[in-house]
């Protein structure tokens, strides 16, 4: 795993959280909040996992040569 993967998926477990929390207490802004952060870590977690796959990719050529 690298940073953005574990970052991400931080971000998105805080959003997540963050709107339950909303919801809970009656706060549409912060249930919009936590939803906005959500899809901010699922993007960088894709962003980790796309660096992931090229790293892994580049090592599988390597080891053709």
């Amino acid at each position: 795993m690298n940073k953005d993967q574990i970052k991400g998926t931080i971000k998105d477990g805080v959003g997540k959280t963050q709107q339950e929390t909303g919801k809970l207490i009656g706060s549409k802004e912060q249930q919009a909040k936590g939803l906005k952060k959500q899809v901010s870590g699922k993007m960088q977690k894709s962003v980790g996992d796309a660096r992931e796959a090229i790293k892994d990719g580049t090592k599988k050529a390597s080891h053709k040569r």
